[in-house]
């Protein structure tokens, strides 16, 4: 048995009114991914789609979406998220886009990517606190961030030699 290879998307659905992430489910994110490959890349991308394609994991509160792919087409669905302009679901159109801030062989990359992508964030606003009740929030708050089982140092240089892992792996056809 051949053990099928897949590379994992990890999106942001970046909208403009944040009350409106709660709407969305994965079935709707599913239909709406898949239609935007269907209109870029015709038949071929709409069969790449109905294949392996999907979405592993919302979280509606934080909008972070991991959208598994076959390996081999993963560039397919990289290249349509540019056109996803608003997701219908529920009977309401939502606008708005997604971001791809990672492109992982595991889930468990992408998480490792999306701990360190979050305490980014909280040292952002670390900077932009107003007061010390504020500032020891945000620094509760970045203390808090690890993947159980693994020090930040083993974190990156996994991380790392994927990277690397992967560039050979594109390099090759």
């Amino acid at each position: 048995m051949v053990r099928q290879k897949s590379r994992y998307l990890l999106c942001e659905v970046v909208v403009s009114d944040r009350t409106s992430l709660l709407l969305l489910d994965e079935r709707s994110i599913a239909l709406t991914v898949r239609a935007a490959v269907g209109r870029a890349h015709g038949d071929f991308g709409a069969a790449m789609c109905s294949l392996r394609f999907t979405v592993k994991y919302l979280n509606a509160h934080t909008g972070i979406v991991f959208l598994r792919f076959p390996k081999r087409f993963y560039r397919l669905l990289w290249s349509a998220l540019p056109f996803i302009t608003s997701v219908e679901t529920r009977g309401q159109t939502i606008p708005c886009f997604l971001n791809c801030l990672h492109v992982g062989g595991t889930i468990r990359t992408c998480q490792k990517f999306l701990i360190q992508y979050n305490q980014r964030q909280l040292h952002r606003m670390f900077l932009k606190c107003k007061n010390q009740e504020e500032e020891k929030e945000v620094r509760k708050a970045i203390l808090s961030c690890h993947l159980f089982g693994s020090t930040m140092e083993e974190i990156r240089e996994e991380s790392d030699s994927e990277e690397d892992e992967e560039d050979g792996l594109c390099m090759t056809k």
